[in-house]
């Protein structure tokens, strides 16, 4: 059944509409439950009003670069595809404040439900992660929706060319030459790249914040003065919470969120090239015959086009359905609960795939089984990252054991353990990547991509209900209350530790598939006519352009270094004035420690903030200019060699730096249980020390390696046409 263009726009939005409304009952039963005593309030008082003021700042130095940019996309194209840019970068901080908010209301309700028992707590706990979830998946597609429907003449098959046009300047430095581009994919484009450039911010600023909170508060706090964690003595425990929200809620949501939009906009970019180029022999029978797409025309065009965004609605819609699993649940194995909600929202994903491609698509089955293939690589990667990461399995237990010898021998063992790690995911990445490729060449790559992010929502909802009851547990902690709240909180905090820890797996997963996806629409987005729509060849032994692809496959792998020392040493930086201000304030007042005085958690708040708003613009700038320097001096085709050299660099080194530092934590939360003499043993003083260590690479450096490969991609993919085919020094 082909449905009238129109309509392929309408049934998605009334699905976003469909999961807005949704998230607002789960807003509204979490704003119902009771906060708790004056103490509760006034330290969640404290963190909400961290949390909103970092926010209110990082969009104050956001809007700086976004406006520049906007400006100079304007000026090189035109209106509409830099209020597609705008729109992208509005949905991906509706999105995140959404979820900043939920979260900083629902820690001292989750904490207050607590002390009336574990089912309750992790009802308020969930509730408010699925709200950040639905958000994510809701926006992130209405948005898309929204800037397709507004330009949907663009999108039209009667419409459809590859134009070209001279800019002012710009073709001037060019030597003259023409810039060519299809409009709907620049506009698709601008609104993933807007998308982008938030999750980054988000993920570099948030990750900067919550860390070096997280290892002030634990080397002065634990190791240095035996107190315990989140204890109200601390003056960094406030800025640790916070950071909780800034980082792994907003910038977990940022960055699902555009992944989600890069999955999509690279197979409608793709299909917009396929249908320019559709009579080139190589097209017909390399893509669209494996498509089932004999005869590709006006009639059925849309519904290859509208396919991705059907397929996403779809998995909104089994993820809502397995939130309410989740809800109604009444057995006490949280972690079951969760892990069984998140399988059947992908199995409900898969069943609303098949009848979506068979019965609304012109396509066969090859994006069906391309989707499934990514459903069970996203499965199975984020239980390898459980394996490795969680104390419930013998690598993080024996890791836990070798913390009795030292410090040393627990970050060499954590080290070690993410190394180890990377072969599973990478394997499973690999074999997908091939089965993908053999059922439907580039789209079966990008469908894959797809299929492992279409059920977005139940994946930040799971994530998101970690640094919740991980907030709960401190609050609890300030405010003494009971053991038995504190148990209840710190089981609900390593179920979501584990949660957690499937989530970067999913992420950087998910990364990897949609930045291949982005990179295969890259390499068509700049050429000149419908003739040149052939599968792309890059040629790396080529004599006129080899050296050079090869050269951009070197400078690729080694942009993530680069870009992760530059978090590393922000978040050194800014942990090592926090832990001079923390030590400052505890010599300077003694009553501090007796409980006697209240430190000032303002100044170690605002010393985070600043330092970590300072930083995170300086990666963002290598993010954006590194592809667009490339492309300039070496090349279209080196560009090409730089991406896939930066995906498979940062690929890995995400995985070693989130597994690496999931183990170490969960090591010292293992031994916080009383394994290898318990809170303030060696062992424990080993694992805090290991874990200060991890901090930074699994809650900084791993995710913003996720944003980066995808905004590199994105950016090359909308600028493509300003780039010569070969050096600029080749005549």
């Amino acid at each position: 059944m082909i449905l009238n263009n129109i309509w392929y726009l309408i049934i998605p939005t009334i699905v976003c509409f469909l999961g807005l409304a949704v998230a607002k009952i789960l807003a509204s039963f979490v704003m119902r439950q009771d906060k708790g005593n004056d103490k509760m309030t006034e330290v969640h008082g404290y963190i909400r009003s961290g949390a909103m003021m970092f926010m209110v700042e990082e969009v104050r130095v956001m809007l700086v670069a976004l406006v520049a940019i906007g400006a100079i996309v304007w000026f090189i194209w035109d209106w509409q595809i830099a209020v597609s840019f705008a729109v992208g970068t509005f949905c991906s901080g509706l999105a995140g404040f959404i979820g900043m908010n939920m979260a900083t209301n629902a820690n001292v309700r989750t904490a207050q439900g607590a002390t009336k028992g574990f089912s309750k707590a992790l009802k308020v706990a969930f509730s408010g992660g699925a709200v950040m979830g639905i958000s994510v998946g809701s926006i992130a597609l209405l948005g898309l929706c929204f800037v397709m429907w507004m330009f949907r003449a663009q999108f039209l098959a009667d419409n459809l060319s590859i134009e070209s046009i001279k800019v002012p300047l710009v073709s001037d430095m060019l030597g003259g030459r023409e810039i060519n581009f299809i409009k709907g994919a620049l506009i698709v484009s601008a609104y993933s790249m807007g998308a982008s450039l938030v999750a980054l911010f988000d993920r570099v600023g948030g990750g900067i914040y919550t860390k070096a909170a997280d290892m002030a508060a634990d080397m002065v706090g634990k190791v240095e003065e035996n107190i315990p964690e989140d204890d109200a003595r601390n003056p960094a425990t406030i800025a640790d919470n916070v950071g909780d929200n800034v980082g792994d809620v907003g910038g977990l949501g940022a960055d699902l969120l555009e992944s989600f939009v890069g999955a999509v906009i690279s197979v409608i970019v793709i299909m917009l090239y396929v249908y320019v180029g559709r009579s080139n022999p190589d097209i017909i029978s390399g893509l669209l015959n494996k498509l089932g797409l004999n005869n590709l025309n006006a009639a059925n065009f849309a519904g290859a086009l509208y396919l991705p965004i059907l397929l996403v609605a779809g998995g909104i819609i089994s993820s809502l359905i397995g939130i309410l699993f989740v809800s109604l649940s009444k057995s006490e194995n949280a972690h079951a609960v969760l892990m069984n909600g998140t399988r059947l929202s992908a199995l409900l994903t898969a069943a609303i795939s098949y009848f979506v491609v068979t019965k609304l698509s012109p396509l066969n089955l090859v994006p069906f089984w391309s989707v499934v293939i990514g459903l069970g690589s996203g499965i199975l990667i984020g239980f390898t990252s459980e394996y490795f990461t969680s104390c419930e399995f013998k690598p993080v237990k024996k890791l836990a054991e070798s913390c009795q010898e030292g410090a040393g021998v627990a970050v060499a063992g954590g080290l070690g353990l993410g190394m180890k790690s990377s072969f599973w995911p990478v394997l499973i990445i690999s074999i997908a990547t091939i089965l993908s490729y053999q059922l439907g060449g580039l789209v079966g790559i990008t469908y894959t991509a797809l299929g492992m992010l279409s059920f977005v929502v139940m994946t930040v909802s799971v994530d998101t209900f970690g640094p919740i009851a991980d907030n709960a547990g401190g609050i609890s902690q300030m405010v003494n209350l009971s053991p038995e709240v504190r148990e209840v909180t710190d089981e609900l905090d390593s179920i979501g530790n584990t949660t957690a820890a499937i989530g970067k797996g999913f992420a950087i997963g998910s990364a990897a598939f949609a930045a291949l996806g982005l990179i295969a629409a890259y390499l068509w987005s700049a050429i000149g006519s419908a003739q040149e729509v052939t599968l792309p060849n890059i040629q790396l032994l080529s004599p006129e352009v080899g050296a050079y692809v090869i050269a951009g496959l070197f400078l690729g792998t080694m942009v993530p270094y680069a870009f992760s020392s530059l978090l590393i040493e922000s978040v050194s930086e800014t942990a090592d004035k926090m832990i001079i201000e923390i030590r400052r304030q505890f010599k300077a007042n003694p009553g501090i420690l007796k409980g006697e005085v209240v430190p000032d958690y303002n100044k170690c708040i605002a010393i985070s903030s600043s330092h970590s708003l300072k930083k995170m613009v300086f990666p963002a700038l290598i993010a954006v200019l590194t592809p667009l320097v490339i492309g300039m001096v070496l090349g279209r085709v080196a560009l090409a060699g730089f991406l896939i050299g930066a995906l498979l660099s940062a690929l890995l080194l995400a995985l070693l730096c989130a597994n690496t530092g999931g183990a170490l934590d969960n090591a010292k939360k293992y031994i916080e249980t009383g394994k290898f003499g318990g809170k303030g043993s060696k062992a424990h003083a080993a694992a805090v020390a290991g874990d200060t260590f991890g901090d930074p690479l699994k809650d900084t450096v791993g995710p913003s390696l996720d944003i980066l490969i995808k905004l590199m991609s994105v950016v090359s993919l909308l600028f493509a046409s300003l780039f010569p085919i070969a050096p600029i020094f080749m005549k």
